[in-house]
């Protein structure tokens, strides 16, 4: 067996690098977008935004790093890539515009350590966590971003420019680039379809002078991460509603990370993942995003796009992995690398995500194909998918709970759904097959 396919095999830098970029690539659009699309909306300035960018190259790269070689029960020893996650996204827009940046961030460091405690006492709790119920909450996740991609195809949410002719015009060619990519090539060069409908929009923008490039003036080369707690314009504040908001996305969020760990253990060792595992890929999760709050950005997870390039490539080398973590620390310690990215249109981003939100769903439906559908689980699905999407579509529908409760659950869907999902399913639970997953 050729050294790249063994999972602790000691592989030629030659060819670790490759193998580690194409992660890098993979997971690198994923990753800033919801740091960019936050700084967005709350109108941070280029200079800070670039920070952040920078922050969450960094904070990636570390997460990932501990996945692959753990800190005493923290990681899991097995080829994860980490990444800033797209399902904090909306329960940390609503609390930063309406509670303040330091409010959030002050819940996602709390938040983290309860997930990293969690984590570490897996196995006393993941049993709950039956495969409809993780089904229906990546299902729910796909559905509750698609209003934030549309946003950002439009030009972003309060742009002066919201849905003119330039930008819809940018996203779409943007999404087509996607599309043509992903159906005329294969293996590689379709698992980095999102990347090159980033460059063909990137360019086009560019020749319709929608790219700001003044914010790579007086950039360092080279600057240590930025930590916005320090600074005297952000205070950390703590809100219980704000802290209960990000907990319950945490617990959505562990849902995730084990469905990828199985995914990952599954293809590449051909076994299920131990409880060992388990246990420390979520803590990784958990107390690496608690740092990733101290470093401003919001929370990391695995990836699910890098474990899908695993199983098609077959290369689950932790070492080669490890290059890429090491590309994105580099990244992450290089200012003119963030702020270049963030010079990246907002349309460009949503021409790219909006197809990227519905392989979220995708994912989803295909989990719960594989999921029985009988009686019990159809209750569960429908159930948890019709109160948690529907509900917070109806404004002023929760106006007569407490404030707290308001924070949760008025306008997150997900949060819902997986509380909807966690007490049909224990009604009445089916014997667990984490294989379902």
């Amino acid at each position: 067996m050729d050294v790249i396919y063994s999972i602790d095999s000691h592989i030629p830098f030659k060819k670790a690098l490759p193998i580690g970029l194409q992660h890098v690539l993979v997971m690198f659009v994923a990753n800033i977008t919801p740091i960019i699309i936050l700084a967005g909306i709350l109108d941070f300035s280029p200079e800070f935004k670039a920070n952040l960018v920078q922050n969450a190259m960094l904070i990636a790269g570390i997460g990932t790093f501990i996945q692959l070689y753990p800190l005493w029960r923290i990681g899991s020893r097995l080829p994860i890539v980490m990444g800033v996650s797209f399902t904090f996204l909306s329960v940390a827009i609503g609390v930063s515009t309406s509670l303040g940046y330091g409010t959030m961030l002050c819940a996602i460091i709390i938040g983290g350590i309860v997930e990293g405690l969690i984590g570490l006492f897996a196995k006393y709790w993941v049993r709950f966590i039956t495969p409809v119920v993780a089904a229906t909450i990546v299902t729910a996740i796909g559905f509750s971003l698609l209003p934030i991609g549309a946003n950002s195809f439009a030009g972003g949410e309060g742009a002066a420019d919201f849905g003119s002719a330039q930008n819809l015009i940018v996203g779409t060619v943007t999404l087509v680039s996607c599309l043509i990519f992903r159906i005329f090539t294969k293996g590689f060069y379709q698992a980095v379809s999102f990347f090159f409908g980033l460059i063909v929009g990137y360019i086009l923008s560019i020749f319709m002078g929608m790219v700001d490039f003044s914010v790579l003036k007086g950039c360092k080369i080279f600057a240590l991460p930025m930590i916005p707690m320090l600074s005297p314009d952000f205070h950390l504040q703590f809100d219980l509603g704000a802290v209960l908001s990000f907990i319950v996305i945490f617990l959505v969020s562990a849902t995730e990370t084990i469905g990828d760990t199985t995914v990952v253990v599954t293809s590449g060792l051909n076994r299920e993942p131990s409880s060992k595992e388990i246990s420390g890929a979520l803590a990784c999760d958990g107390f690496i995003s608690s740092i990733s709050g101290i470093l401003g950005c919001t929370p990391i997870t695995s990836f699910s796009q890098n474990a899908g390039l695993m199983k098609v490539t077959g290369v689950f080398n932790r070492n080669a992995i490890g290059v890429g973590a090491a590309i994105m620390i580099l990244a992450g310690l290089f200012p003119a690398f963030g702020a270049l990215l963030c010079t990246v249109p907002q349309c460009v981003l949503g021409g790219c995500t909006i197809m990227m939100f519905g392989s979220i769903i995708m994912a989803g439906i295909e989990m719960l194909a594989r999921c029985e559908f009988n009686s019990h689980n159809t209750t569960v699905i429908t159930l948890s998918l019709a109160v948690g999407i529907g509900f917070p579509q109806a404004n002023g529908l929760f106006d007569i709970f407490p404030q707290m409760v308001q924070e949760v659950f008025a306008q997150n869907s997900v949060a819902i759904v997986f509380v909807i999902a966690l007490i049909t399913d224990s009604v009445h639970r089916p014997k667990y097959n984490r294989k379902q997953l």
